[in-house]
């Protein structure tokens, strides 16, 4: 006779146990998450908008919003949830699917930061080479490389 046990869900431990400090949380969670989305729903709206800010670094700067959306939207969303609802498991599958969408955008962006710091180089150091070296092409080669 085997002795064989599979871990379904995670216990979550909760911030509090009294219910009005959960939904403190709650408000406090959801507003982190609304002022994130807002500030980088009006850079990636104003680089959309605007003829003048379609430049490698602002490219890059959007990219850096979407990616940024994402990463607080994978672990954020899930904390407001648990805390206005009380739930205090998460499945192993669910925490396994967060965990790899949280580490794909993170290294995601720290791999466009350092494309960034690459664009600021040339446009500092080699300003008269700079549009040749960073057309468009490349910007989205390297930006679909991170």
């Amino acid at each position: 006779m085997s002795n064989s046990s599979s871990i379904t869900q995670f216990l979550l431990l909760p911030f509090a146990d009294t219910r009005q400090l959960q939904l403190l949380h709650f408000w406090l969670f959801l507003g982190i998450y609304l002022a994130a989305f807002l500030g980088n729903g009006l850079v990636i709206t104003t680089i959309a908008c605007d003829q003048h800010l379609h430049t490698p670094m602002y490219f890059f700067l959007f990219n850096l919003s979407l990616l940024d959306l994402g990463s607080i939207s994978t672990i954020l969303l899930k904390a407001i949830a648990n805390s206005l609802w009380d739930i205090r498991a998460i499945s192993s599958s669910g925490c396994a699917i967060q965990v790899f969408f949280f580490f794909f955008c993170a290294t995601a962006e720290y791999s466009l930061l350092t494309i960034m710091s690459y664009d600021r180089y040339i446009a500092i150091c080699k300003p008269l080479h700079y549009g040749t070296l960073l057309d468009s092409r490349a910007c989205v080669h390297m930006a679909a490389a991170a």
